[in-house]
């Protein structure tokens, strides 16, 4: 009985011992990958930060109804791919919005770089 008991037992240890590695392997890799996105970080060259991205401000408040590529037309959204509006007249619109449209005034709800860069963003679209 105690030779059952002796191989039970190593048994156990085994897979205990198993266990540990894997979790020890799965633990070292993980830390791995985190110190050479760490590493990546710091020897990538940086970037200057050149004012609000109008882009990233485009797809939250604006792709609803322009869409993606400014030409989706959802509520009677003008189409800004085809748009013949200027960065001027285009900032006119982001702050006072169009009477009778469902086109609002953003002047309450973005800062005027934050207009100004979607503008930007949005002249980028024509085709």
């Amino acid at each position: 009985m105690s030779n059952v008991y002796c191989l039970t037992l190593k048994s156990l240890k085994m897979k205990q011992f198993v266990t540990f590695a894997i979790i020890a392997a799965f633990v070292i890799a993980c830390g791995n990958e985190k110190k050479d996105a760490a590493t990546a970080e710091t020897t990538t060259t940086p970037t200057v930060a050149s004012g609000p991205d109008g882009e990233k401000i485009y797809k939250q408040y604006c792709v609803t109804c322009h869409g993606l590529y400014g030409d989706m037309g959802a509520s009677g959204a003008a189409n800004l791919a085809e748009s013949k509006l200027s960065a001027e007249e285009r900032i006119a619109v982001l702050n006072n919005g169009r009477t009778g449209t469902a086109m609002v005034s953003f002047k309450g709800i973005l800062k005027e770089d934050q207009i100004k860069a979607v503008a930007e963003y949005t002249l980028k679209l024509k085709k």
